[in-house]
């Protein structure tokens, strides 16, 4: 069975997210989880989550470095040291990139960029927190330019809090889907902030050429999924 990195995709064209679950057997099989993701979400349909629902950040100043696949730019920590805490188990963050546009829509709006962290807990089980982002000219005052301790793009070497990525109002929308790209596995559990984040254009402009604009996997149907408001 080929393997993610060793079957090309793209989000145009012959190996475009239409035929991705063509591309081989493991893309196929991630295809077949039946709740797909990014869907759109919308406020007034969401019901009232519990503490069940609950998402308890554990983040932490510590060491990045940044690579380009993917079709887009992530950030790696050496020792994956921050985590979140759901439903009584610790998921660590493992990674950090970027959509541009943004893949969930929120009441009717496509924000410009939409961070994800991706999260994991030791048996493999990924957990995704999305946030939708305004893209502002300039260096903005709390900004990544300004609060990262230790931004050396030469080295690929960042130190930082990877909570300058998550908006000041901390609510967000609960529901179940997959990852959205190859090979698109479910159960994850997705935690989309309802407050758009700001990132300067100075802060992105460093990743231009690593991060392809249009890579958002097109919006796949709810099916009657149930989502979870928590404020």
């Amino acid at each position: 069975m080929q393997r993610n990195l060793d079957v090309p995709w793209s989000y145009t064209g012959s190996n475009g997210p239409q035929y991705w679950h063509t591309l081989c057997d493991w893309y196929a099989e991630g295809a077949d989880y039946a709740y797909q993701s990014p869907i759109a979400i919308n406020s007034d349909e969401t019901l009232v989550g519990t503490e069940k629902h609950r998402l308890t950040f554990s983040y932490q100043v510590e060491k990045f470095t940044e690579k380009e696949f993917k079709n887009t730019i992530h950030f790696v920590p050496f020792d994956c040291q921050s985590y979140v805490l759901f439903a009584g188990e610790e998921y660590g963050l493992t990674d950090i990139h970027y959509h541009l546009p943004s893949e969930h829509i929120l009441d009717n709006e496509q924000a410009p960029l939409e961070i994800h962290l991706v999260h994991m807990k030791k048996d493999g089980t990924n957990l995704v927190v999305g946030v939708l982002c305004d893209i502002l000219p300039g260096i903005l005052p709390n900004g990544p330019l300004k609060k990262a301790q230790r931004w050396d793009l030469d080295e690929h070497i960042e130190v930082f809090n990877p909570n300058l990525f998550l908006p000041t109002e901390q609510s967000y929308f609960h529901y179940v889907g997959s990852l959205t790209t190859p090979p698109t596995k479910g159960p994850i559990n997705w935690f989309v902030f309802q407050e758009r984040h700001q990132i300067s254009r100075a802060f992105l402009s460093q990743f231009q050429e690593e991060i392809l604009k249009g890579n958002n996997r097109p919006l796949q149907a709810r099916k009657g999924r149930k989502i979870y408001f928590c404020d």
